[in-house]
């Protein structure tokens, strides 16, 4: 027998666990499904600095242990489980939950994060949280005056590796391709930084180090004749080869754009399926911050709650 709800939240991370706060609060009795990855992106990370509130700092985990009990004090119905498929066409919207179990809700939050790509080596599992990361911005900081490395040639990569100039001694680009892929002024900015130093034509096959990142082993110009392999010392290694956001299952469902994130419909949190909200990272290819996630959480809970008083649900 399926399950009726006013509100469901996909999804957990700082996006989800704040709409779920608020959905509390507005007395949406909401269910919270959190997803294959508890959390979020923020698990993965050791030490967060910069969410306001958290003068000393805190962990990922410990942060978004923090925002789920906040969300379940006010009554949020927070489950294990993931959504499996998804019917927007039917009111009430149909969910599926672990290929079992129909959730029908009259307003769905989405807030099913993206995923950061990696280039697939298992030294990036070995040192994740110490020295492997995909966010410059959340921890940069951490390599003040240190030498660090960012892989990618995009507009991402330069963003990330002008960034990182502003706090470390010295950072590399690692660039696969003999040129960038990323905007003419993006460019510049990278070459005409003299703590840049870009890498072209160079592949990262591997980390060393004994407590943590200390370099990464290259090769330059692979499977050329002229190939050659050597080693760099680096305190940091970032990811900037982009991010995929987790929306296989609403592709049929909702208008995305050309990388998969889900359109909303600015300065609100709307899809084009009236009564279907997104917030956090899935619907933000720009930010991709913990704070900037709250914030859309919040929106979304209060266009949510607008929508059931104006539909009369």
């Amino acid at each position: 027998m399926n399950e009726k709800i006013r509100c469901l939240i996909i999804g957990s991370g700082p996006a989800g666990y704040t709409a779920a706060i608020y959905a509390s609060r507005a007395n949406l009795e909401p269910v919270l499904y959190e997803g294959m990855e508890p959390g979020g992106q923020l698990t993965t990370t050791t030490e967060v600095e910069n969410f306001p509130g958290y003068p000393e700092g805190i962990t990922g985990p410990e942060m978004m242990e923090d925002l789920k009990k906040q969300a379940t004090r006010f009554g949020s119905d927070v489950r294990s489980g993931r959504a499996t498929a998804v019917d927007f066409s039917v009111r009430p919207f149909k969910v599926t939950i672990d290929n079992e179990k129909v959730i029908e809700a009259d307003t769905v939050i989405i807030s099913t994060g993206a995923t950061a790509k990696y280039l697939g080596l298992d030294d990036e599992k070995k040192y994740a949280g110490q020295g492997v990361s995909a966010c410059a911005t959340c921890d940069g900081f951490f390599y003040r005056k240190k030498k660090v490395a960012v892989v990618g040639g995009g507009d991402t990569a330069c963003e990330e590796a002008t960034y990182l100039s502003g706090l470390a001694e010295k950072v590399y680009m690692i660039v696969r391709k003999p040129y960038l892929r990323a905007s003419q002024i993006m460019q510049e900015r990278v070459m005409n930084n003299p703590k840049i130093e870009i890498l072209f034509e160079h592949n990262a096959v591997g980390l060393f180090g004994d407590k943590g990142v200390e370099g990464v082993h290259l090769v330059k110009r692979l499977g050329e004749t002229d190939e050659e392999r050597y080693d760099i010392a680096v305190d940091g290694f970032f990811l900037a080869i982009g991010h995929k956001p987790n929306t296989e299952i609403f592709k049929e469902q909702l208008e995305l754009d050309e990388v998969g994130y889900i359109n909303t419909e600015a300065p609100y949190t709307k899809t084009n399926v009236e009564g279907v909200f997104a917030c956090g990272d899935v619907a933000d290819p720009i930010y991709r911050q913990a704070v900037t996630a709250a914030g859309t959480g919040c929106r979304a809970a209060m266009d949510a709650e607008r929508y059931l008083t104006e539909k009369g649900l």
